[in-house]
């Protein structure tokens, strides 16, 4: 049978979806006017989506609760270790951290299959320890290690791992959205135009809200709709772009007093959903459904989660920009406690499991630490790795012979 080639969807009459008004993250934020109420509001763009994915959000089991309560907690705790790794001058650069996010990389990469695709940005740690990475060998990169996750040659911003599918942490904003939509298309082209079923991965790009203004971040979006890419795009709505606020950078919608991120999916023919990035359970049913539309062929989904980070734009960052009453506003809305509390009132967990699951954390952080700290760093000649393909690419020596040929070529630095 001849390959089908791959063609833009016909785009179905739509009608009015369905809305949810329950007040959203972002919506009581002190000295600010109030988003429209919505924290999970699909865009009539869903109205094409097929029926049956809403029966993709399973029920919440013990294992599974207290899965993500370790996930969220490992990522707190990794995370608080390297601002004192770095303050005692392990770490060198600029290092972002996640604190306070954990509910959007939780909620979203433990719904994954191991053989799915994550790109990340500058703010990657967490990701990458999400999709199973092991954490010695991130923190070790962060060390600058050769037993690290790109052998040292990374470092904070750069974290990848082909085995687990992270196809890397990006210094650009924008960057990973281009990559997941490439490795979201290559997922379609080879399951429609070379008919392997087997290739049904969904990729997934994070990003932050000021990426939203991006060139790249449209095109990708027109890319996925065009071709009902199996991809998801999830904005982690944090409301500060470095030190810009987002409600003063971004553009509202037509008829909007604040701007909405999820709102863009729309005329791209895609459902845009806003969901309550300070709350793991929800994220983890949106993205429950966004993954089962992806992998059912249905094309691509962007989520707007609403969230906060609870430390300046990286340790180098003194933040004095942001207020504390803002600051205090979403201390209070801490991912992990709430998850905490909720397991303990569903009787989903005893204070005892709980202690159990931060001891065996602790565990493995302390672990990390002195693997990494014990572990040795790149010998010299990596640093002439992976920089071209072919060796010759380094030029020719003053004696006419290729540089890589002579024998000081991998001892030292060479010549160039």
């Amino acid at each position: 049978m001849a390959p089908v080639m791959m063609q833009a969807p016909v785009v179905a009459q739509r009608v009015a979806a369905p809305r949810q008004a329950v007040s959203g993250t972002h919506a009581a934020l002190p000295r600010t006017r109030s988003r429209r109420a919505a924290a999970l509001r699909v865009t009539a763009a869903a109205a094409t989506a097929t029926p049956s994915h809403a029966s993709a959000v399973k029920p919440l089991t013990k294992e599974e609760g207290l899965g993500l309560y370790k996930d969220m907690y490992l990522g707190r705790a990794f995370e608080d270790m390297c601002a004192q790794m770095y303050y005692r001058g392990k770490m060198f650069g600029f290092v972002h951290l996640y604190n306070g996010q954990e509910a959007v990389s939780t909620g979203v990469i433990k719904q994954l299959r191991k053989d799915d695709y994550v790109t990340s940005t500058y703010r990657d740690h967490v990701h990458a320890i999400s999709k199973g990475c092991p954490p010695r060998e991130v923190m070790a990169e962060l060390f600058g290690k050769s037993t690290g996750l790109c052998r040292g040659q990374g470092g904070s911003m750069h974290m990848f791992s082909r085995e687990w599918g992270i196809l890397g942490g990006f210094a650009f904003i924008g960057e990973g959205i281009p990559v997941a939509t490439g490795a979201a298309f290559r997922t379609r082209y080879l399951r429609t135009v070379m008919q392997d079923d087997k290739y049904d991965q969904v990729s997934v790009a994070f990003f932050g809200d000021g990426t939203a203004n991006n060139g790249a971040f449209y095109e990708c979006l027109n890319m996925a709709s065009l071709y009902k890419l199996p991809i998801i795009f999830v904005v982690e709505n944090n409301l500060w772009a470095i030190g810009m606020n987002h409600w003063r950078a971004t553009a509202p919608s037509l008829g909007d007093a604040k701007p909405h991120i999820y709102k863009k999916g729309e005329p791209f023919g895609m459902p845009g959903v806003l969901v309550d990035g300070m709350d793991v359970l929800k994220v983890r049913e949106v993205a429950q459904v966004a993954i089962a539309r992806a992998r059912a062929g249905d094309g691509p989904t962007l989520i707007e989660a609403e969230t906060y980070r609870f430390r300046g734009h990286s340790l180098a960052d003194p933040d004095e920009l942001r207020s504390k009453e803002e600051k205090d506003y979403f201390a209070a809305k801490d991912p992990i406690p709430q998850l905490e509390k909720y397991l303990l009132d569903n009787k989903m967990a005893t204070p005892e499991d709980i202690q159990a699951v931060r001891k065996e954390v602790d565990a493995v952080v302390d672990d990390a630490v002195a693997f990494a700290d014990s572990s040795p760093a790149p010998e010299r000649n990596q640093l002439l790795e992976n920089v071209f393909p072919d060796p010759r690419g380094f030029g020719i020596a003053a004696d006419g012979r290729y540089h890589y040929e002579h024998d000081s070529f991998a001892t030292g630095y060479a010549a160039v």
